[in-house]
């Protein structure tokens, strides 16, 4: 832990990174869920070594803000003495109710543990992991009530019923409704494929994806499984990376060299960046968010899910719910996508119990929650590049316009114009700067605001919004809709109004 990591790349506990309230670092346990006695432990070491500040990210890892030099080195130790083993490399994820919702097609966790050992011979073989950038990602989904339809993926594998029995869908860069699909194979061709795919990857460089590779080798990609023997994983040219000469698919002619990466419909950065919760091109994805929130049954138990507002909650409130759930007797708690934690193996009434409990803290515990809607970073004074306290004014503006927060809409309140929490365009951006809170409509808190007002009065002008949407919105129109009804002009001459 001598030096940082650059920005851009991942901020994990041996590569902390370099954010405005000081160092962040990201946890992803290797199995999976934590103890309530070990997330304790994670709470207590955060308010120690750094700001109090933990979050829960869109992709659901665990984040510590605050930390220093020093601190950060103290909090490894700490995590190492919980026994916490936290996963490095290339990320496999799967559900969060993987293997317990009695809904999902498969059990997606023998697949993905079949894909890490081949990855972990891969590296050992060639040092696939050192030449993959650290945002590249594998997504095994098994379906279910929370499947991982609206998480994007250089590799997608997803479960699916055919007359043949359960096989997977291989799907390239992109969600569950957007990525370009390859083939759908039995577990075998699956793993092989993904791992294929990833060193076609790796021979682009350490900043390629899944989206850099031509059509032509996604193209041999799709086919390859149809020829190849059985658990044998493919070579990768180390002048193409396109499948060596041994596969018995049709010669690739030498002019694919300089052949354009395939034109596919998404980029699937998501997010993996300086202190941000990972929001960016999740969430402004066409796919319906399932959020982890609320009572699930299990084939055994009940597990409660609940959401930390905005991503974000601070470490004593985070203890007391978890100390709460301990004497509730919940064995397990799982990170969850969208920004929320699963507390497992509760009875029902233990579930309702601990759902009040979260309620008094401030948790989100109802799906609906307009708070879910709203992307807002740290923001003042918790970040030193924060110009307005974002999290107050999402607050207020979630409490005061709900009717305006529909499932249609995203508002992003960012501290500054580095739009961490949310780096992808969203139907309103709320951007604290020199001259106030700037308004961006259908743009990303990059982009040049059309309108100011004070900080301090910013919901003020969102309400001025909600009540014109209100006036002027049809039966049954969304918020986006009735947006784009009274143009971009005329929302932020509302925004603008004393």
């Amino acid at each position: 832990m001598n030096a940082f990591s650059r920005r851009g790349a991942c901020p994990a506990l041996s590569a902390p990174m370099q954010t405005g309230d000081g160092l962040l670092v990201r946890l992803n346990p290797v199995a999976g869920g934590l103890l309530p006695k070990s997330l304790i432990g994670l709470g207590e070491a955060a308010s120690r070594h750094g700001n109090g500040i933990m979050e829960v990210t869109a992709r659901g890892s665990l984040q510590i803000r605050g930390l220093t030099p020093a601190s950060a080195r103290l909090l490894a130790m700490e995590v190492n003495a919980l026994g916490i083993a936290v996963r490095t490399g290339v990320l496999v994820e799967t559900g969060p109710l993987a293997g317990l919702d009695p809904q999902e097609i498969a059990d997606p966790r023998p697949l993905a543990e079949r894909i890490r050992a081949a990855i972990a011979a891969a590296i050992a073989e060639a040092g696939l992991a050192q030449r993959l950038g650290p945002k590249v990602s594998v997504i095994v989904d098994g379906g279910g009530r929370l499947g991982m339809d609206a998480v994007t993926a250089d590799v997608r594998l997803a479960a699916t019923r055919t007359n043949a029995g359960i096989r997977w869908q291989v799907s390239v860069a992109g969600d569950g409704q957007n990525a370009m699909p390859l083939a759908t194979v039995g577990d075998d061709a699956a793993r092989d494929i993904a791992i294929a795919m990833l060193r076609m990857v790796a021979e682009k460089g350490r900043d390629a994806h899944a989206r850099d590779l031509t059509a032509r080798q996604l193209t041999s990609l799709a086919s390859w499984h149809s020829f190849a023997p059985p658990s044998v994983l493919p070579d990768i040219s180390p002048t193409r990376g396109e499948i060596a000469p041994w596969s018995p698919l049709p010669p690739i002619a030498t002019g694919a060299k300089g052949e354009p990466a395939a034109k596919l419909p998404i980029s699937p950065q998501v997010g993996e960046m300086s202190g941000r919760t990972e929001g960016g091109a999740v969430e402004r994805l066409p796919v319906p968010a399932r959020f982890p929130i609320g009572v699930f049954d299990l084939t055994a138990g009940t597990a409660l899910g609940i959401g930390l507002p905005f991503g974000s909650m601070s470490a004593q409130k985070l203890i007391a719910v978890t100390q709460y759930a301990l004497t509730l007797d919940a064995p397990e708690i799982r990170l969850a996508p969208h920004r929320a934690l699963l507390f497992l193996g509760l009875s029902p009434t233990a579930c309702r119990s601990l759902q009040q409990a979260a309620t008094t803290l401030g948790f989100v515990t109802d799906a609906a929650d307009p708070r879910t809607r709203i992307a807002a970073c740290p923001g003042a004074p918790a970040c030193a590049s924060g110009r307005m306290a974002t999290r107050d004014i999402a607050e207020t503006i979630a409490a005061e316009n709900r009717d305006l927060l529909d499932a249609s809409v995203t508002l992003h309140i960012s501290g500054c114009a580095k739009g961490c929490a949310h780096p992808a365009p969203a139907a309103l951006t709320l951007v604290g700067g020199d001259n106030g809170a700037g308004l961006v409509v259908d743009g990303t808190a990059k982009a040049l605001p059309a309108g100011y007002r004070p900080g301090y009065d910013t919901a003020r002008g969102v309400g001025r919004i909600a009540a014109a949407i209100r006036e002027a919105r049809f039966r049954g129109e969304t918020t986006a809709a009735c947006l784009t009804r009274l143009g971009a002009a005329g929302v932020t001459e509302l925004y603008r109004q004393e």
